[in-house]
């Protein structure tokens, strides 16, 4: 008698259950929850008995807030600058720790590039802030003993703020980013490299032809899942970061919407800043799948 597959595979079936029962606690019951973005909600009344009052959060944020642009424009340009310099970070280092040959210090290196992961963003947070310190940070003092340049005060000022970030984000994520690509890397038929080599290419030819080209979907699966948070940024660590005084380049959507939302209580209109995030990342996801889908052989879909 043939077996169900359901039967045949329970101990997959078992493994998968409790991803799927996160994503159905945690992402898909709380979607309700949307609902009072288009009411003027109230903790008392709830969900279902709050007045329904349309669109008229989404026009408010966007024609009656006056930070609305600034935090646009501050929360797309972190991700642009995301997308240049953390994103490519990782693809580099696989590159390198791929060209290594002693495997002794190959170790060590993706042991110390791993470390910033597993720190909390507090503690990073805590380390960027004692690094960057006018008095007695590190950065100012190396900078003054080979450049001969006064502090800076690279968190009170504004221009400074988006290097800051990025260069924490690639510190504390370019170890850990590594561990798919070189996944890939290990995916490639040794005997590509093989035939290479009798073909007189060099370690260089081999690495851009043969190494990248095998790491290809895996850089486009991440770069459409990453299209997806263009308009969301990781804002615990810019709340730790940012004061007053960096609000015109640190304020974010989502730190905006965390005073607005939490710390004011105004429920709808924070979900209803959320709802939009969410709305232009799908979109963004779904556009660049499709390109993906057009000008190559890897997609999500």
């Amino acid at each position: 008698m043939k077996r169900h597959p359901l039967m045949r595979y329970k101990a997959l079936y078992l493994l998968m259950l409790p991803g799927i029962l996160y994503y159905l606690i945690f992402k898909y019951v709380p979607m309700y929850g949307v609902l009072i973005s288009f009411q003027n909600y109230s903790v008392v009344r709830g969900v279902w008995g709050s007045d329904w009052i349309g669109l008229r959060h989404f026009v408010s944020f966007f024609f009656e807030t006056p930070e609305a642009w600034r935090l646009i424009r501050n929360t797309l340009l972190l991700n642009v600058y995301d997308m240049l310099f953390h994103f490519p970070a990782p693809i580099v280092l696989a590159l390198l720790l791929n060209e290594l040959r002693s495997v002794r210090f190959k170790r060590i290196v993706q042991t110390v590039s791993y470390m910033p992961h597993f720190l909390s963003t507090v503690v990073i947070v805590g380390m960027v802030v004692n690094f960057l310190s006018p008095q007695s940070g590190i950065v100012n003092h190396l900078l003054a003993a080979v450049f001969g340049t006064d502090p800076i005060l690279f968190l009170g000022e504004p221009g400074w703020f988006r290097s800051v970030f990025i260069g924490s984000e690639v510190w504390q994520k370019l170890g850990w980013g590594t561990i798919l690509y070189l996944a890939a890397i290990a995916g490639i038929d040794p005997t590509l490299y093989e035939a290479a080599k009798i073909d007189g290419a060099s370690r260089l030819q081999q690495a851009r032809h043969i190494t990248l080209s095998g790491m290809v979907p895996v850089i486009i699966i991440l770069f459409v899942l990453n299209l997806g948070n263009m308009m969301e940024v990781g804002y615990q660590k810019i709340i730790l970061l940012y004061n007053p005084m960096i609000y015109e380049t640190a304020d974010v959507i989502n730190t905006f919407v965390y005073r607005r939302g939490i710390l004011g209580a105004d429920f709808s209109f924070a979900t209803a800043v959320g709802l939009f995030q969410s709305a232009v990342g799908f979109v963004l996801v779904v556009l660049a799948n499709r390109a993906a889908r057009k000008y190559s052989d890897t997609s999500l879909w």
